[in-house]
């Protein structure tokens, strides 16, 4: 289910034009940094990231505005780009990726639907973010919802 030419193809770009990128994951749990990992010479590019699960990590770590936690909840736009910023900043890369979202098999206390996910990209002057929705089971929301980052994150480099 998963793609990984997505995520080949962002390590690559990185390489070439001497950027690194850090993950902010929630629902994804760490999907994203699994397969930049896997990509042989990604050690180059990818200093590291932060599983942010919890409302806490997001807030405590990521620098995420604990109001927007409170009134928009944790699955909201302005939480994935402040994940995505709060990243870049406190690992130090030049791009920063975050990921949040309800993965299922079951909705969260928001009622929000499974398979809503936000992804962001950041470079420090600019933040994408893109609402998403997917279908399937838990591992298919997780695997397209960090296939669509690393593709987000690729068109901010390219643009």
């Amino acid at each position: 289910m998963e793609n990984v030419d997505s995520v080949y193809m962002l390590v690559q770009t990185l390489k070439d034009v001497g950027m690194t990128v850090a993950t902010a994951e929630s629902c994804t749990g760490g999907v994203l940094g699994k397969l930049i990992t896997d990509v042989p010479g990604s050690s180059a590019v990818y200093p590291g990231g932060v599983i942010s699960y919890c409302s806490r990590i997001k807030h405590e770590i990521l620098g995420v505005d604990q109001n927007d936690l409170d009134t928009l909840g944790p699955v909201s736009e302005p939480v994935a780009r402040q994940m995505a910023e709060g990243v870049r900043r406190v690992i130090g890369a030049d791009l920063g990726i975050g990921i949040t979202g309800i993965a299922g098999p079951d909705s969260d206390d928001s009622g929000k639907p499974v398979g809503l996910v936000y992804v962001a990209a950041s470079d420090g002057e600019t933040t994408l973010v893109r609402e998403c929705r997917f279908d399937g089971d838990r591992a298919a929301v997780r695997a397209q919802a960090a296939e669509a980052a690393a593709e987000l994150a690729l068109m901010l480099i390219e643009n």
